[in-house]
Formats: C-alpha cells, sequence, structure tokens
C-alpha cells in the first residue's frame, strides 16, 4: 500500500508518503508561503522514495477543521494530483491527526484521552477528544465551541475529575492558550503541538484499508462555521 498526504490546515506545510509501514514525511513551518512550497515538496518526497504519482494507490489530506485559506490550498492541491492521476483521495480530520502526532511525540502519553485544540479566533476553538491508545477514534467529535463551551461538553460527558484534581485528558494544540482551558490542569499539556502529514498519511492508511475513501470530486472541506460566519470574518480584516 502506497499513499501520499499533503496538509497546509495552520502555519505549516507537510507531506508524507507511506509504503507499507514506513513513512517519509517533509515538513516546514511556512505562515504564507504554502502555495508555493507545496508542489515542489510533494516532487521531493516522491523522488526521495524512488516513486511516482502513477504508483500511489490514493491520495490523503487533512480536511479541516482549520485555517480556511490553508484547507483550500491542500484540498485543491489534492484534488488536482488526484483528477489528474485518476486516484482517489481519503479525508482526514485535522484534530485526530494533532492528537495522533501528539501521542506519538509524548511517550509517556496513554490511557487517558488526548484533547485536540486549535484556536478557532473571535474567542472560539476547533477541538475534538481522541483516544490515545487507539489513534483517531474520535470521543467526541470535532466542533467549534467558546473554551467555556469546552468546558460544559466535558463536564456534561463525565470527562472531568473531582475540583482540585488533575484533569484526567491530555491536552494538544494551540486552542490551550485560552485561560478557561489551560486552568483544567490535564495530565499533560503540548500547546506547540502542530498537524503533520506523517499523522494524516498514517490513520489514512487505516481509513483506506476500511473503504472510507472518496472520489476528488465529492471532497469537501470541514469548515465547521457556515458560510455567513466566514465572510464576517473576511470583513472584519478587511478593516
Amino acid at each position: 500500500m502506497k499513499l501520499l498526504a499533503v496538509d497546509t490546515t495552520s502555519g505549516a506545510c507537510s507531506v508524507a508518503l507511506y509504503q507499507d509501514g514506513r513513512v517519509c514525511e517533509q515538513f516546514v513551518r511556512a505562515e504564507r508561503d504554502h502555495t508555493r512550497r507545496l508542489l515542489p515538496m510533494v516532487e521531493s518526497v516522491l523522488a526521495q522514495a524512488q516513486s511516482s504519482l502513477a504508483e500511489v494507490d490514493a491520495l490523503a489530506v487533512s480536511q479541516g477543521p482549520g485555517s480556511f485559506t490553508g484547507l483550500r490550498i491542500a484540498i485543491s492541491c489534492v484534488q488536482g494530483l488526484a483528477f489528474a492521476s485518476d486516484k482517489p483521495v481519503v479525508p482526514v480530520s485535522s484534530l485526530a491527526a494533532m492528537a495522533a502526532g501528539a501521542v506519538r511525540t509524548q511517550s509517556d502519553w496513554s490511557g487517558a484521552p488526548v484533547l485536540a485544540a486549535l484556536d478557532a479566533r473571535m474567542q472560539e476553538v476547533y477541538w475534538g477528544l481522541y483516544s490515545s491508545d487507539r489513534p483517531g477514534e474520535a470521543i467526541l467529535a470535532d466542533a467549534v465551541s467558546s473554551p467555556e463551551q469546552v468546558v460544559a461538553a466535558l463536564e456534561q460527558g463525565g470527562f472531568l475529575g473531582a475540583a482540585g484534581d488533575a484533569c484526567p485528558l491530555y491536552a494538544a494544540g494551540p486552542g490551550w492558550q485560552y485561560p478557561q482551558l489551560s486552568a483544567l490542569s490535564p495530565l499533560g499539556i503540548w500547546q506547540d503541538a502542530a498537524i503533520h502529514a506523517q499523522d494524516i498519511v498514517t490513520l489514512a492508511a487505516d481509513l483506506w484499508q476500511k473503504g472510507e475513501y472518496v472520489t476528488a470530486d465529492a471532497l469537501e472541506p470541514a469548515y465547521l462555521r457556515n458560510e455567513v460566519t466566514w465572510k464576517k470574518r473576511e470583513r472584519i480584516r478587511a478593516r
């Protein structure tokens, strides 16, 4: 099995190739340089593996949530490659990939769920709760909420400990900058966690084997916010 993944969901740009359990990746933090970097990185990763797009079984991409512009860049790139090579696409949650990457990097994170959170601006976060033992398995589905609403959802789901105890979950991602979340005192916190194509492609390998893929024209981003909200944000930025 051979899968190629790209990601530009947030402030990084990455490409990874999965070959029968082995993964090679290129990753660079490039806030406003995704468009120029992405295709050369795809070519470089394929060349490094002495492979070609024609040999890839499927493409994988983070479908969000995340940066509106970043999602459009990655998805447009993957759609173009998929149309050109007649390949299917495996969409992967960016929050699932972040949680999986945190577990991969933090070797002692096990036995408790990981709450991955991205700053969604407007005093909100994109967040999802994932199993640390079965990467990619959502315990609470991806959502966009205020920090207070995240805390309320965790309380309602029984995921918070008694007052004064450490919160029995791990925290990953820049969304944890909000005081309402950091005050939960999680078991461990990695605020600098990023989304990596190597975690997207590893999760995609499992989804591919389950038959969970789409055609290029059926690929849709998971913005979580509706079009009205995005237009409001664009008007605010234009002032």
